[in-house]
């Protein structure tokens, strides 16, 4: 694996928040390449959510992955029994590597837990959700979104367990948590080009749905140059009942659909259940100590 860049990298979108220990790791795209071209995946890891430090490349395609060669996109990260599990996208196609720690050196499966054509939809933006049974589900979809139970060793799927969902508002990057008694699905609607790519969010009474709709959840602050916020996860603060949401952005300055950066928020639960629609705010992450 390569050591950590001397030139930060500045572009990372869909990010995937996590907290293992006292540490919070972001596994996101590697941005900045024209019709989103990257090949490889990083880690960002902090001690206090503010200042990120890049840990290099974790995972390449072509190289650590024989079964695909481009378009490596919108990962997530899970443990279990003191094993991670990163699970990406690439050619259309979802996979999952293993590691004995959130920043690798991750080990390809082999072969795609979800491939292209599999099911409806587009087989790209996979999360993870883990019950209070600890039973784990992937979720993903373009199109269409989709759950199903995760293996024991939480390198396959039962298809058995697949149930779709789809709404005219929803386009990509679904994504479930659990408060309490309630489900909450939250999800990206429109391109993630478009000034107006947004989250907006259902609730329902298990993981499965059926699902009442919300509302929008995160959207553009055009006033302050605000745009596209858009392919989140949220993380509850271990300990605490204190959640974040990381998502993206088109990168101010100078930024477009292709050049976005990751903004993390408070997101706050209220009284009845419902989700406070978030205050995107003006300061992307610092990663390396640079601020641009």
């Amino acid at each position: 694996m390569s050591s950590v860049p001397t030139r930060p990298h500045r572009y990372f979108a869909d990010p995937a928040l996590a907290a293992f220990g006292d540490e919070y790791y972001v596994h996101p795209t590697t941005d900045g390449r024209p019709g989103w071209h990257c090949d490889s995946f990083h880690v960002l890891r902090s001690t206090d959510l503010r200042v990120w430090t890049d840990e290099g490349e974790v995972l390449r395609l072509g190289l650590d992955v024989s079964w695909a060669n481009h378009y490596a996109w919108a990962p997530a990260v899970a443990e279990k029994d003191g094993t991670y599990y990163l699970y990406f996208t690439a050619e259309d196609s979802i996979g999952v590597a293993s590691a004995p720690s959130p920043t690798g050196p991750f080990v390809d499966s082999g072969r795609p837990i979800v491939a292209k054509g599999e099911f409806s939809g587009r087989a790209i933006d996979p999360s993870v959700f883990t019950d209070d049974d600890g039973t784990s589900y992937l979720v993903w979809g373009n199109g269409v979104a989709h759950t199903a139970r995760l293996s024991g060793d939480m390198l396959s799927i039962d298809p058995a367990t697949e149930v779709a969902w789809s709404d005219p508002t929803f386009r990509e990057a679904p994504h479930i948590h659990r408060r309490g008694d309630s489900f909450y699905l939250t999800w990206s609607e429109n391109d993630t080009r478009d000034p107006s790519y947004r989250v907006r969010w259902a609730t329902a009474a298990s993981a499965h749905g059926p699902w009442r709709q919300g509302g929008v959840l995160l959207e553009q602050r055009p006033d302050a140059g605000v745009l596209a916020t858009g392919h989140h996860s949220i993380m509850r603060i271990p300990g605490t009942d204190e959640w974040l949401i990381a998502y993206h952005r088109i990168a101010i300055p100078g930024g477009n659909g292709f050049r976005r950066e990751v903004v993390i928020d408070p997101l706050k639960h209220l009284p009845g259940g419902d989700l406070e629609p978030v205050a995107p705010s003006l300061s992307a992450i610092v990663i390396n100590g640079t601020s641009w």
